[in-house]
């Protein structure tokens, strides 16, 4: 199934960069839009909000469900901007209803990660001003925080002020160092099944509840619905974050804090770029972890480095290894921060991961840009190599997301788009066209080299606001010229 959404196209005016960056959005557009979008299923109608004419964005090529985290990573990275109806109707097909009625995103074996919604719910009334959509999605966001706050499993720990549970995605043991997980992973390879894991507390998990009760709160002040004690809630757990997540000796966040208050002093690129999108980390913070942030060749890693028993020889399925969805979550928070040439690196690398392989695959080898699937446990043998599955939706969608957030820096509020792009140099100008924002279709030109705006004109006329208002109808132009002075941009 395809949506009739129109598609924008990328232009480049170097002929290496068209050959790269312009053909790999190409094939990501089509890998979403086309590939990756299914038709309406009634075992995801448990909302009653979905439209039956509408279809949904699957997972990937091995995932024909929706999930939790990929229809909300989807419709923050991409869909909501492309095709609104599509992630409108993807974002309900993971919400249901409970015995008295009341909407809440879907209770499944891994509700540790049920808070991401609310970003994509909120993301996407930004990106399409629908307040039908946000009516019901606050009703979602309030019932599932409620849930939240009152388990017993993944659910918040008082003496520390955070909530339990695995980190956002690592869904498999492979993403844990021991003690959770014994040599032989005895247990096997779902993350759950290790008590420890299940009683600790990690960063990404903990950034997104800060950003949850962030947006519950922007939700209500634009609803005019009471507010629940919802910012304080937000400001008391990114206190706690830095409070017992950022280590002053590595110039970075901590990835995990045991229930017994042991840290875990490693990395999670999720986990860091969360830290930077969401302004968790203060400006000498996000400047600290971005100079000690480790990456591997083929780019930023899930998490890092090798548990020790993985190796570069057989590396975890969730640890040292390229996941592109990290990689898209970093490159946006380092484009975010004014990191040119990190933005560059990390997007690069995923364009070449991407056309050397010959698709969008799920995971990738850090050291040899191989497909690679990585080793987990299951059933007690360590040695089980898993499948890399193709065609993987929130790898395209990180490179659109690349383009649109990173390249051309849109950011979306209720007043409209604005631009604050990072074109690297070597690139070349580059426009895109018809990119739809809500009744505009826009051309939008980026000319010369760097982060810095030097003069921002819309259908040839200047203009000082750097963006276009919700408001705006019709076909329009908007060419920005760029200069190369370093911008710290909060």
């Amino acid at each position: 199934m395809t949506t009739t959404e129109s598609r924008p196209t990328l232009r480049f005016e170097d002929p290496d960069s068209q050959a790269l960056y312009g053909a790999i959005y190409e094939a990501a557009l089509e890998n979403l839009l086309g590939t990756n979008t299914v038709p309406f299923g009634d075992i995801h109608a448990r909302s009653g909000l979905m439209d039956q004419a509408v279809g949904m964005v699957r997972a990937g090529g091995g995932y024909e469900q929706p999930w939790t985290r990929d229809a909300t990573i989807n419709s923050w990275n991409a869909t909501s901007l492309l095709a609104p109806a599509l992630a409108a109707n993807t974002l309900w097909a993971v919400v249901e209803k409970d015995a008295a009625g009341k909407l809440r995103v879907q209770q499944d074996s891994q509700q540790w990660d049920q808070v991401v919604w609310t970003v994509g719910a909120w993301h996407h009334y930004l990106v399409t001003g629908d307040r039908d959509f946000l009516q019901s999605a606050y009703d979602v966001v309030t019932n599932t925080l409620d849930l939240r706050e009152q388990a017993a499993v993944f659910g918040p720990d008082a003496r520390y002020g955070l909530f339990t549970g695995p980190s956002f995605f690592n869904d498999g043991i492979s993403g844990f160092p021991a003690p959770m997980a014994d040599g032989i992973e005895s247990r096997g390879s779902e993350s759950t099944s290790y008590p420890d894991v299940v009683s600790a507390m990690y960063l990404s998990t903990n950034a997104l509840y800060y950003a949850a009760y962030t947006r519950a709160a922007e939700m209500a002040d634009t609803l005019g619905r009471p507010a629940d004690g919802h910012r304080a809630k937000a400001a008391a757990i990114k206190h706690s974050i830095n409070q017992h997540f950022w280590n002053p000796r590595t110039g970075s966040y901590n990835y995990e804090l045991m229930a017994d208050g042991t840290q875990g002093a490693y990395q999670e690129g999720a986990g860091l770029a969360f830290a930077l999108l969401f302004g968790i980390a203060d400006g000498a913070q996000a400047s600290a972890l971005i100079s000690h942030a480790h990456r591997m060749i083929w780019g930023m890693p899930d998490t890092y480095p090798h548990w020790d028993r993985y190796s570069s020889a057989e590396p975890g399925r969730h640890n040292a290894i390229v996941w592109p969805l990290v990689q898209g979550l970093w490159a946006k928070g380092l484009a975010k921060h004014g990191d040119l040439e990190g933005f560059a690196t990390e997007t690069r690398l995923l364009a070449e991961l991407v056309r050397d392989s010959g698709g969008f695959w799920e995971i990738y080898d850090g050291n040899t840009g191989a497909v690679e699937g990585g080793y987990q446990g299951a059933t007690g043998v360590l040695k089980r190599r898993w499948d890399s599955e193709p065609d993987q939706t929130w790898s395209a969608t990180a490179f659109i997301d690349m383009i649109h957030t990173g390249l051309f820096g849109m950011a979306f509020d209720d007043c409209g788009l604005t631009f604050t792009p990072s074109l690297p140099p070597g690139w070349s100008d580059v426009t895109l066209s018809g990119l739809r924002y809500r009744d505009a279709s826009l051309k939008v030109t980026l000319c010369g080299t760097g982060n810095v705006i030097r003069s921002f004109e819309l259908d040839g006329s200047p203009c000082g606001e750097f963006g276009v208002p919700a408001s705006l109808h019709g076909d329009h132009t908007i060419d920005i010229t760029l200069a190369e002075s370093p911008i710290q941009r909060s």
